[in-house]
C-alpha cells in the first residue's frame, strides 16, 4: 500500500529556515555593535595629529633678484680725425687693446708735406722778424740822436709787430701740420676690447670716419629695471642710513648665464629718480669689478640686491599658511587646541614666509595637519625644532619626521 506524500511539511521547513537566519544576523549585528565601541564611533575619534613650530622674531634682509644686460663701462667710437688713404690695420679684431696702443694707420705723406712747408713758412716769418728788430734798433738809435723823424721811428715800430704777428701765425701752422700728422696713426682712446673694422686697408676715408669701436669691461656695468615698489623701499632705507650716518654704497651681487655666483661683489651706483610711464619701473645700474673679463658686454645676467631690512619679524613655512575669511591665517597650538590667528604677510625670503604682524614671541604654529582643521579643534602636537626637520605633505595630511622622531613612533 503506498502513502500519499505530505504536502503541508514544506512550508514548515521554509519558515524554520527564515528565523534561523534572522537569529544569525541579529547577532553579527550585536557583535558590530560592541566592536564599534567608543574609539569606533564616527562622534568619538580621538584629536588629530599635527606638527607645530615655535616661532621667535629675528631680523630679516629682503633680497631681489631682477633680470639685467652687462654693458662695458666706457663704449667708444674710433673715427678718422683726417682725410686719407687707410693703409693698415694695426690690431687683430676683437683683442683687447691698451690705451695708446696704435690701431690704424693712415698715408702719411701728404701731412709731412704740409708740415715741411708750415715749417718753411716760419722760417721765412723768423728772417722777417729779424729783419725788422735790425731795422727798429737802428731807427731807434737815430731818432734819439734826431737824425730821424718820429714818422720813420713809429714806421719801424709797426714793422717790428707785423713780423712778430706772422710768426706766431706761422708757428700755430706748424703745429696744426704736426697735430694732423699725428692723426694718421689712429690710437686706442682706453683699455678696452676692439670690435670689427668698419673699412678695409686701401680705403678712402674721410675725417669723422667711423673705423671701430672700443669696449671697457673692467669695471664693467650692469643695467636693470627696478619695480617701483623695491625702487620705493631703496630710497626709503637709504633715506633712513643717510640719517643716521653718511650714506653707504648698496652692494649688488651677480649671476652669470651658466647659474654661477660671480666672486665679485658689486655696488649700485645709480637709480633714477623718475618713473618709466611706459614700464611702471625705475632704471638702476650696479658696477662690478672684471679683472678677468668673465662678465662679457651684452649678456643677460640676473643681479641680487638688498632691497629692505625687517626688524623683529617672523618667518614660518609657506605650507602653514592658509587663507581665512578675513586674509590670511594661521593655526596656533595652545593647551592641545588650535586656534586661527590672523596673520599680516610680508615678503617671501629663503622660501619662507615672513610675517610682520599676528604673532607672539613662542607662539607654536602648525606647520602640518592642516587638512580639516577648525578653529579650536583638539589636536595631538608633534613639536619639531625647526621646518627642515618636517618633510610636510598637506594634500596627504601626514608628515615624516626624521630618523629619530620615527623611531619614537615606531615603538
Amino acid at each position: 500500500m503506498r502513502l500519499a506524500p505530505q504536502r503541508g511539511l514544506r512550508p514548515l521547513k521554509i519558515l524554520v529556515l527564515a528565523g534561523l537566519m534572522a537569529i544569525g544576523l541579529a547577532a553579527c549585528g550585536q557583535d558590530n555593535d560592541q566592536a564599534s565601541g567608543p574609539m569606533g564611533g564616527d562622534g568619538d575619534q580621538p584629536p588629530p595629529p599635527v606638527v607645530v613650530l615655535g616661532v621667535e622674531p629675528r631680523s630679516v634682509e629682503v633680497t631681489e633678484e631682477y633680470a639685467a644686460r652687462a654693458r662695458g663701462s666706457r663704449e667708444v667710437e674710433v673715427r678718422a680725425r683726417v682725410d686719407g688713404i687707410l693703409e693698415e690695420r694695426l690690431y687683430t679684431e676683437g683683442q683687447v687693446v691698451s690705451e695708446g696702443d696704435a690701431l690704424f694707420r693712415i698715408d702719411r705723406e701728404p701731412y709731412e708735406i704740409e708740415l715741411k712747408r708750415a715749417e718753411a713758412e716760419r722760417a721765412n716769418a723768423q728772417a722777417e722778424l729779424n729783419q725788422a728788430n735790425r731795422e727798429w734798433r737802428r731807427i731807434s738809435t737815430l731818432f734819439d740822436q734826431n737824425a730821424v723823424s718820429e714818422r720813420e721811428r713809429d714806421s719801424a715800430l709797426s714793422a717790428r709787430e707785423l713780423a712778430e704777428a706772422r710768426l706766431a701765425l706761422t708757428e700755430a701752422g706748424v703745429a696744426n701740420a704736426e697735430l694732423n700728422l699725428s692723426y694718421t696713426q689712429v690710437q686706442a682712446p682706453l683699455d678696452g676690447l676692439t670690435g670689427l673694422e668698419s673699412f678695409p686697408e686701401g680705403s678712402l676715408i674721410e675725417r669723422g670716419t667711423l673705423l671701430t669701436s672700443l669696449t671697457q669691461q673692467d669695471p664693467i656695468h650692469v643695467r636693470f629695471s627696478l619695480p617701483e615698489r623695491d625702487a620705493a623701499l631703496q630710497r626709503a632705507a637709504r633715506r633712513a642710513m643717510s640719517d643716521a650716518q653718511s650714506e653707504a654704497p648698496r652692494e649688488a651681487w651677480l649671476t652669470l648665464p651658466d647659474g654661477s655666483e660671480y666672486a665679485e661683489t658689486g655696488q649700485i651706483d645709480f637709480t633714477d629718480s623718475t618713473i618709466d610711464p611706459r614700464t611702471g619701473s625705475v632704471s638702476a645700474r650696479a658696477v662690478f669689478p672684471n679683472p678677468e673679463g668673465l662678465v662679457v658686454p651684452g649678456q643677460f645676467v640676473r643681479v641680487r640686491m638688498l632691497v629692505q631690512e625687517l626688524d623683529d619679524v617672523f618667518l614660518v613655512p609657506q605650507e602653514a599658511v592658509g587663507q581665512g575669511a578675513s586674509g590670511p591665517r594661521l593655526f596656533v597650538v595652545e593647551e592641545d587646541q588650535a586656534h586661527a590667528r590672523d596673520v599680516e604677510l610680508g615678503p617671501v625670503v629663503d622660501n619662507r614666509q615672513v610675517v610682520l604682524d599676528g604673532l607672539e614671541p613662542g607662539d607654536r604654529i602648525v606647520v602640518s595637519g592642516l587638512v580639516g582643521l577648525q578653529d579650536g579643534m583638539p589636536v595631538q602636537p608633534t613639536e619639531v625644532d625647526s621646518a627642515d626637520e618636517a618633510d610636510i605633505d598637506e594634500t596627504a595630511g601626514e608628515v615624516s619626521f626624521d630618523d629619530e622622531i620615527d623611531a619614537d613612533e615606531e615603538a
